[in-house]
C-alpha cells in the first residue's frame, strides 16, 4: 500500500469500555486503525512505543486526565493531534486544553457523525499543513543559492553573476556595505567553482595591524624579525590551489599594495626575511565597504593595483533595497536560532514583521541576524513579537508610547494605538504613499489601512 493510501491512525483515550468499544466499531468502519486505552498513563506508555496521527481523549479520567496527558504528550515532544472529549462540565477544561495544544473538543454525548465530522476536518488542516511546508521547503530551496537566502531580482543576477566567473581564476572584486554578506559571495564563488576540493582563506585586511599583515599574507623565515622563531607560512601558501578572500582591500596600507600587486602578476611569492621564490596558483577574491575610485584619488589606493582587482565586480544591494527579502531572512535566522538555543519559536508576529519590513537596516543582513538571534533568546511563547525588537527599531514609539508613560499613561490600549500609528507611518514612507503596498507590509487588508488612516487621521 502507498503511503498516500496508509490508514490514519488513532488512539482512543476513555475510561468507559463501552464508549471505546463504539468508538472503535464506528471508526474502523470509517478506514482508521484503531486502538484504545483506558486512562491517560496507560495511553502515555503506548505513545512510548508508537506513533498515531490523532489521539481522541477524554477529559475526567482516573489515574492520568486528559489535561495531564496532553502535558505529557507536549513534554515528549510528540505531534499527534489531540481531540478531547468534554462531559458538559468540563467546557472550561476543554479550552484550557485547547491552550495546552489541543486541535479541538467535542462535548458528549455526541452523534457518531459528529466525531467523523471533526476528524475529517482534522485530516484536511493535517493535509493543508503538509502542503505549506512542502512549498515553504520549495521556496526555500528556489530563494537559496551556496547558503545565501533571497528571492531579489538583484540578488538573482549576482547568483548569475557568481555562477559565469566562479570557474574562471580572474580576479573579483564584490562591493557593498557592511553587512551584505561580501564573504557569503567569496565562498560561493569558491564552492560553485572548480577550486572547491582545495582550501578557501579569509583574511580582514582591517583588522591585522600594519607590521604584521605583510608576515600573515606572505609568511616569514626564522629570524626575519623578533617573534620569528620559525618558519611561517602565509596564507598565500595556505590557499595554493584554492581562493584567498582579502576582506576590506581597501584598508591596506600603501606599502603592502605594491607587494599584493606583484604577486598577482608574477603568482608568485617570497616569505619576509627569505630570499627564495615560491609559484603559487591561487584565485583572489576581494571585498570593500569603500568606494576604491575615491582612494585612489584620494592617493590610498594604488590605482594599478585598483584596475588589476578591478577585473570581475559583485555589487552587493543593501537590505534597505531588498525588501522582498526581509520577511524570508527573517524566517530563515528564526529557524537557525531556534535549533542553536534549543527553542521552538514558531514564527514572527504581524507586528513584529512589520517593524522589520519598516525598519531601514543601516547594519544589513548582519543587523537583522543580531535582531532575530536577541529576539529568539528573550521569546518564551509561540511568536516573536514587536516587544522582543529593539527600541532603534520603533523611533515612533520611543517618542508617543514614552511620553504616554512619562505622562503617567499606563493604558496598553494607547500604547498599542502609538505603535500601530507609527508603523503605519514608516510603512507609508517606506512604499512612498503607496497604500496597496504599504497594507501588504503591515500584513493587513487594504480596507483595514484605509479605516486605520481614518481613525488615527494620519489621511
Amino acid at each position: 500500500m502507498k503511503k498516500s493510501e496508509a490508514k490514519k491512525r488513532i488512539l482512543v483515550v476513555d475510561d468507559e469500555e463501552n464508549l471505546r468499544h463504539m468508538l472503535s466499531v464506528v471508526l474502523k468502519k470509517q478506514g482508521y486503525q484503531v486502538e484504545s486505552a483506558a486512562n491517560g498513563a496507560d495511553a502515555l506508555e503506548m505513545l512510548s512505543g508508537r506513533s498515531y496521527d490523532f489521539i481522541l481523549s477524554d477529559i475526567m479520567m482516573p489515574r492520568l486526565d486528559g489535561r495531564g496527558l496532553l502535558e505529557g504528550i507536549s513534554a515528549r515532544g510528540i505531534e499527534s493531534t489531540v481531540i478531547m472529549m468534554s462531559a458538559y462540565g468540563d467546557l472550561d477544561t476543554a479550552l484550557e486544553c485547547m491552550k495546552l495544544g489541543a486541535y479541538d473538543y467535542i462535548s458528549k454525548p455526541f452523534r457518531n457523525e459528529e466525531i467523523v465530522l471533526v476528524l475529517k476536518k482534522a485530516e484536511e488542516r493535517e493535509r493543508l499543513k503538509e502542503e505549506n511546508r512542502c512549498l515553504r521547503e520549495e521556496l526555500r530551496r528556489e530563494s537559496s543559492f551556496a547558503s545565501i537566502i533571497s528571492r531579489n531580482p538583484r540578488m538573482q543576477e549576482v547568483f548569475t553573476m557568481i555562477r559565469r566567473v566562479c570557474d574562471y581564476r580572474t580576479t573579483v572584486l564584490i562591493t557593498g556595505e557592511s553587512g551584505t554578506g561580501k564573504e557569503l559571495v567569496a565562498r560561493a564563488l569558491h564552492v560553485e567553482g572548480v577550486r572547491r576540493p582545495f582550501p578557501f582563506v579569509a583574511v580582514n585586511c582591517a583588522a591585522i595591524p600594519e607590521n604584521l599583515l605583510e608576515s600573515e599574507l606572505f609568511g616569514h623565515v626564522k629570524g626575519a624579525f623578533t617573534d620569528a622563531v620559525a618558519d611561517k607560512a602565509g596564507l598565500f601558501e595556505q590557499a595554493d590551489g584554492g581562493t584567498l578572500f582579502l576582506d576590506e582591500i581597501g584598508d591596506m596600507p600603501l606599502s603592502l599594495q605594491a607587494k599584493l600587486l606583484r604577486v598577482l602578476e608574477d603568482e608568485e611569492i617570497k616569505r619576509v626575511g627569505g630570499s627564495t621564490v615560491k609559484k603559487v596558483d591561487v584565485r583572489v577574491v576581494s571585498a570593500t565597504a569603500r568606494r576604491l575610485e575615491d582612494e585612489v584619488a584620494a592617493g590610498r589606493f594604488r590605482e594599478d593595483l585598483f584596475f588589476r582587482l578591478n577585473v570581475f565586480v559583485i555589487p552587493l544591494p543593501p537590505l534597505r533595497e531588498r525588501p522582498d527579502d526581509i520577511g524570508l531572512l527573517a524566517e530563515h535566522f528564526l529557524e537557525r536560532y531556534n535549533r542553536r538555543f534549543g527553542k521552538e519559536v514558531k514564527g514572527i508576529s504581524p507586528g513584529a514583521m512589520g517593524a522589520l519590513a519598516a525598519y531601514a537596516w543601516p547594519g544589513n543582513v548582519r543587523e537583522l541576524e543580531n535582531v532575530i538571534e536577541r529576539g529568539v533568546i528573550l521569546c518564551d511563547g509561540p511568536l516573536l513579537g514587536a516587544e522582543q525588537l529593539p527600541a532603534r527599531l520603533f523611533p515612533d514609539r520611543t517618542d508617543d508610547a514614552a511620553a504616554l508613560v512619562a505622562g503617567g499613561s499606563l493604558s496598553i490600549k494607547q500604547s498599542g494605538e502609538a505603535l500601530e500609528k507609527a508603523l503605519i507611518r514608516r510603512a507609508l514612507e517606506r512604499t512612498g504613499g503607496n497604500r496597496t503596498h504599504a497594507a501588504r507590509l503591515l500584513e493587513i487588508s487594504h480596507r483595514a489601512l484605509l479605516y486605520k488612516l481614518k481613525e488615527y487621521g494620519l489621511e
